[in-house]
């Protein structure tokens, strides 16, 4: 084989550092691009946020010259204070009138002209359901032995309050040296049970309604047919079977509504509202809002800080010399525009999509769910000249206030199903009329999967009876046997 050299001729895509920034960028949610804008300001001399007022050079003389008058200045009120000074000077108030005396029978309450935020107590983490179980464990005189058997049961509660193990397993489970039996075990549950939430450390659904029935008030209107229900006929109620409920527990119409009333007033799961999950708030990135007849959208200014470059530093690498601090200043400088240049991107491509996305489904903000259109990403591409990548980035996490709530920019793209005229009817449209024709429809006898179907027939939109379905289980909306209620 003989060797040659041959010259060719081609192109090839490389990913820069600076189209991996911009791309990493324009993916990111707020949240996220507000650590990436701290964790450059922290790396960057460069960079500085442009709310930030600088710091104005104190000459030396102007600093000396106050300093001495200062000084000159407390000498003199000193010396004309201490001058003819009584040992003890006459009050017109005492202790009492200006400060607040505390002791264990009283706590101290802020007044209404002070500076307190009245959420301030909720920003913090929240308690838990065992940790608030433990503080009233605490206050309940137990014995060395039941503060064993009831740290045992408390550990033994999940997150919605009811009893995860059987009694026999947790006394089973208990350190060496310490063995109860099963009635004393169940004492202690019996008093656990009687901890705040009601219903807390129930076995099964009907015990825990049970327990929050007992702490009712006896003249409570039919709590002890409520109590022949859950202990005797719950699974009658689960099954919607009403006649049945009559018959058994020889009740009229009114007076069984009456009962499922009260027990639907109970909460079947008590810990839920001690859940320790701090909530989520959403930072929507772009405004939308109407104004004279016109639909304006602009970026929220507290979801983009405004950044520059600082120009001292920036002019010390003008100066003359090869040293090692200039071309560290330079390489900064370099990294600044690079990334300045890229938010910048980031902001008008957001910009373009949103407006674009606004422009597409106008009515929508005008008229409600039911006027979505159709919209997929290549549509918002072929608009802009991007790719559907980028747009699929830019509307990843990213969400838009509107006069009708916040929504992801996502929530704007769905499918379309054909309509008997040959249009197109989007998915989210679909959705909102089986909403709207599940809550019009009569609660003795709702409407099926199918019957929804013909419904939304006549309106000229064909959709099988799997689809509703469909579409009804990802609005978490029951089935037709699930919805029955008596009238």
């Amino acid at each position: 084989m003989r060797q040659s050299l041959q010259l060719r001729l081609g192109q090839q895509l490389t990913m820069t550092p600076q189209l991996q920034q911009a791309i990493r960028l324009l993916q990111l949610s707020s949240l996220d691009l507000q650590t990436e804008i701290q964790t450059i300001l922290d790396s960057n001399l460069m960079l500085e946020r442009s709310d930030e007022l600088p710091e104005l050079p104190v000459q030396p003389e102007t600093l000396a010259a106050q300093t001495a008058a200062d000084t000159s200045a407390e000498t003199e009120i000193g010396a004309a204070s201490t001058d003819n000074l009584p040992e003890e000077l006459p009050v017109d108030s005492g202790w009492e009138d200006i400060y607040e005396s505390y002791d264990g029978a009283t706590s101290y309450s802020r007044g209404e002209d002070d500076e307190w935020d009245p959420y301030e107590r909720y920003t913090g983490a929240s308690e838990s359901l065992r940790d608030y179980l433990y503080w009233q464990m605490r206050l309940t005189p137990f014995s060395d032995r039941e503060l064993e058997v009831a740290t045992a049961i408390i550990d033994a509660i999940n997150e919605s309050g009811y009893l995860a193990m059987p009694l026999e397993e947790i006394c089973q489970g208990l350190p060496d040296g310490v063995a109860v039996t099963l009635v004393e075990a169940e004492a202690v549950l019996k008093l656990i049970q009687h901890f705040d939430p009601q219903g807390v450390a129930a076995r099964n659904p009907a015990e825990c309604l049970l327990l929050q029935l007992e702490a009712l008030p006896e003249e409570t209107l039919w709590l002890a047919e409520a109590r022949q229900l859950v202990e005797q006929h719950l699974d009658l109620l689960a099954n919607h079977d009403f006649n049945g409920l009559m018959r058994r527990l020889k009740v009229s119409r009114e007076t069984l509504q009456g009962i499922i009333s009260l027990i639907q007033s109970l909460n079947p799961y008590p810990g839920a509202r001690l859940s320790n999950d701090e909530p989520q708030y959403v930072i929507p990135d772009v405004l939308v809002y109407r104004q004279h007849a016109a639909w304006r959208v602009e970026l929220n200014p507290e979801s983009t800080p405004k950044l520059r470059i600082n120009a001292r530093y920036a002019a010390m690498t003008r100066r003359n010399g090869q040293s090692s601090d200039t071309a560290y200043l330079k390489n900064h400088l370099q990294e600044a525009r690079w990334f300045l240049k890229s938010l910048q991107n980031r902001n008008e491509t957001l910009l373009k999509v949103a407006t674009c996305i606004v422009g597409r489904q106008r009515e929508f903000l005008e008229h409600g769910d039911e006027y979505m259109k159709p919209l997929i990403l290549r549509d918002i591409a072929e608009t802009l000249g991007m790719h559907e990548s980028t747009i699929s980035r830019v509307t990843t996490q990213k969400y838009m206030h509107t006069p009708r709530g916040i929504y992801e920019l996502k929530y704007f793209f769905s499918s379309h199903v054909g309509t008997s005229d040959g249009g197109e009817c989007s998915s989210t449209a679909i959705r909102a009329m089986i909403r709207k024709l599940i809550q019009a429809e009569n609660p003795g006898k709702p409407l099926s999967d199918e019957k929804i179907a013909k419904l939304l027939g006549t309106e000229g939109i064909q959709v099988a009876r799997r689809t509703v379905a469909k579409y009804r289980e990802a609005m978490s909306i029951p089935s037709s046997s699930d919805r029955k209620r008596l009238v």
